[in-house]
């Protein structure tokens, strides 16, 4: 199907998942997928990471035919260990004391849905984030200034965050933010939408 009028929906209210968006140049309906994101014991963070897209697309499309819906879902993973959103400064503390001088994979997985055909184009894209060895007082000071209490793994790659790291290793820098632009892109051409 060939629509470039076609409606999306992007199913989240992350403001940084709707800053990535619109980079995309298309117009989007953000709406809320109320999507029920407990882990499920024994579940891979790759297979969390998508199940969750998979679930806020569904969510977010209701009983619509009509639009194209966008849902994704991230998780952090040190040494099997999840990494949600902090929370609170101390839990931010904890988290980016543990991933000091170590390595936390991202699993950001995306699904797009074509309610007009009721098909879905998904894709997980992983993220490498190498952590320079960090001192107390960075840390203190990091969380001080930027806050980073909604983000999993406890820091803002796109602000000051990137000062803690030594390296990045990823085929969508876009992805360690929260939608892999690369995929995103790549699976609204398949819906039909026309895009650069």
């Amino acid at each position: 199907m060939t629509d470039t009028a076609v409606r999306l929906v992007l199913a989240s209210t992350s403001r940084y998942r709707a800053e990535l968006l619109r980079r995309l140049g298309v117009d989007f309906e953000p709406r809320a997928p109320g999507t029920d994101e407990a882990p499920v014991a024994g579940e891979s963070p790759h297979a969390r990471a998508l199940r969750l897209a998979i679930a806020k697309a569904e969510a977010a499309a209701g009983t619509r035919r009509d639009a194209v819906v966008i849902g994704s879902d991230q998780v952090a993973e040190l040494d099997g260990t999840l990494l949600d959103k902090p929370g609170t400064a101390s839990r931010a503390r904890e988290q980016l004391l543990a991933s000091s001088g170590r390595q936390v994979d991202f699993h950001t997985a995306v699904c797009v849905l074509d309610t007009r055909d009721g098909r879905r184009h998904v894709h997980v894209d992983l993220t490498r984030v190498h952590f320079r060895p960090l001192r107390d007082e960075e840390i203190a000071r990091y969380i001080e200034r930027e806050q980073p209490l909604d983000c999993a793994g406890s820091f803002k790659c796109e602000g000051l965050g990137i000062s803690l790291f030594e390296g990045i290793d990823s085929s969508d820098p876009s992805a360690l933010i929260g939608l892999p632009l690369i995929a995103v892109a790549r699976l609204l051409r398949n819906c039909g939408v026309a895009l650069p």
